[in-house]
């Protein structure tokens, strides 16, 4: 959960700074980096909770099972 909350916090403090880079220069490079780091955070966050489903359910159910 460590991780996942730094992730959270880098990936937050990533896009703000990617926003205010925005306002500041007009570059749309700094939208498009903002974006590209929002796909891969949401792509990772689905990756976890997936893990956290496999874990919880999947593998406890194995144990009964057994």
């Amino acid at each position: 959960m460590l991780i996942l909350r730094l992730v959270i916090v880098l990936a937050t403090l990533l896009l703000v700074i990617n926003g205010g880079m925005y306002i500041f220069t007009r570059n749309r490079r700094y939208l498009e980096f903002a974006r590209q780091t929002l796909r891969f955070v949401v792509l990772l966050l689905l990756v976890f909770a997936l893990l956290f489903i496999l874990e919880r359910y999947v593998l406890a159910g194995w144990k009964v099972l057994v």
